[in-house]
């Protein structure tokens, strides 16, 4: 499978660290050109070098997917560089609060979580699409979260907009179904990243007992699955949310 992805292009989004910095390795290591998209411009570039140094083509841009002048460009400007886009994978996102009631729960907090788990998955779904309609093909894959399908107590804007992104992939797959252009999701479970490091210790412990695995996961099994959800071997699948969580998912 080393060259599963050669002459693909991919975006991915929140590509600087975490799952989304572990995803673009898997692919760039098996082919692809991997663009990533990353507001924290600093570790963006760490991470373009470390890349490259490796080997890989890999490039950058600093992006905030939550604005969608920004998005609707940066995604133009890697159609036109690279004449295609073959994936898309969304892997930006934040946390939010969390051990909070939603009684307590900051409204501004909300909007935040809302502005790039759903918003933004929402702009880069539709100007990727824009691009991989020239082409029909495409794949795009994006991040929910067990959360998303049941719901994580006190972390009321997480759950809600995870459940949203569940909606999005399940909705916009129907529309493209058919195209050569397919739209799926992961739903992992706690997955051990940078991200997770400031949620509050009983929420970690919480989510973690509901793991029949009683571990976390790790960057390297999302990648992996990751990876066969956007190759032309995944072509019979969209609108499916995919499960990562240790035999937590029922359904």
């Amino acid at each position: 499978m080393s060259n599963r992805f050669t002459n693909q292009t991919a975006i991915v989004t929140g590509g600087a660290e975490g799952i989304g910095k572990g995803i673009a390795k898997r692919l760039a290591s098996e082919g692809a050109t991997v663009i990533l998209f990353d507001k924290n411009a600093a570790l963006l570039e760490r991470t373009v070098d470390e890349y490259t140094g490796q080997g890989y083509k890999v490039s950058g841009h600093a992006v905030d997917i939550s604005q969608e002048n920004a998005v609707a460009k940066a995604v133009r400007t890697v159609g036109e560089t690279f004449g295609q886009l073959h994936i898309m994978i969304n892997s930006a996102g934040i946390v939010g609060p969390t051990n909070t009631k939603i009684i307590d729960y900051d409204v501004v907090e909300y909007d935040k979580v809302y502005s790039i788990n759903l918003r933004g998955a929402f702009l880069m779904t539709k100007y990727a699409l824009k691009v991989m309609e020239t082409a029909n093909y495409g794949r795009i894959l994006h991040m929910a979260s067990i959360a998303g399908k049941e719901g994580n107590p006190l972390m009321a804007g997480y759950s809600s907009m995870k459940a949203g992104l569940i909606g999005l992939v399940k909705g916009v797959g129907k529309e493209y179904a058919e195209t050569g252009i397919t739209v799926n999701g992961l739903a992992p479970a706690v997955i051990r990243t940078a991200m997770n490091e400031n949620t509050a210790p009983e929420q970690l412990a919480y989510m973690t007992a509901k793991i029949p695995m009683k571990r976390l996961g790790t960057v390297d099994e999302v990648a992996s699955l990751a990876a066969w959800v956007v190759s032309r071997e995944a072509s019979f699948t969209t609108g499916f949310i995919f499960d990562l969580s240790g035999g937590r998912a029922t359904y």
